[in-house]
């Protein structure tokens, strides 16, 4: 039963990929999105998992259809299929020689940086998303529309400075 859910789901971000995804490339720009063809949704790249799974068409933006998909789209990130995309699955253990950036000192805390989709995501702040909050994802989404042009932009979907 997972694994037909998982398949009506590659199907239809397959689909809307094919039907959304007809945007113009950066004529000087290499059409490159970070991650390989094998690469699960999320997976690969650099950045958040949830945004790149959510745009679909790589164009760093994430429009009203997308937004729309999203309960569709975010199971694919629950990779042990228990229909909760656990913070392990969001942020996978890195090693040091992988990380772009340095390992904090031990003992140090880094700044807390506050990523707006994963506020307006996760209802109950524990860190992953459940079955009811990937449900609500859609509705969720739209929440962090600040302008209210039906699509999610760069600026929408920074994260805020750290907290004091």
């Amino acid at each position: 039963m997972k694994y037909h859910h998982r398949f009506l789901a590659a199907a239809v971000i397959a689909l809307a990929d094919a039907l959304f995804g007809q945007t113009a490339e950066n004529p000087g720009r290499p059409a490159h999105h970070g991650r390989g063809a094998d690469t699960p949704p999320g997976k690969g790249g650099r950045g958040n998992p949830v945004i790149r799974t959510l745009d679909t068409d790589h164009d760093h933006e994430i429009s009203a259809q997308e937004i729309g998909l999203a309960p569709t789209v975010l199971p694919l990130l629950d990779l042990d299929g228990n229909g909760v995309v656990s913070i392990d699955e969001l942020r996978p253990a890195q090693t040091q020689g992988t990380r772009s950036r340095p390992l904090p000192p031990e003992g140090a805390t880094p700044p807390l940086r506050v990523d707006p989709v994963m506020f307006a995501l996760d209802a109950n702040a524990d860190g992953s998303l459940a079955a009811a909050e990937i449900a609500n994802a859609a509705a969720s989404l739209r929440a962090l529309d600040g302008n209210q042009d039906g699509k999610l932009t760069r600026d929408e979907l920074r994260p805020l400075p750290p907290r004091d």
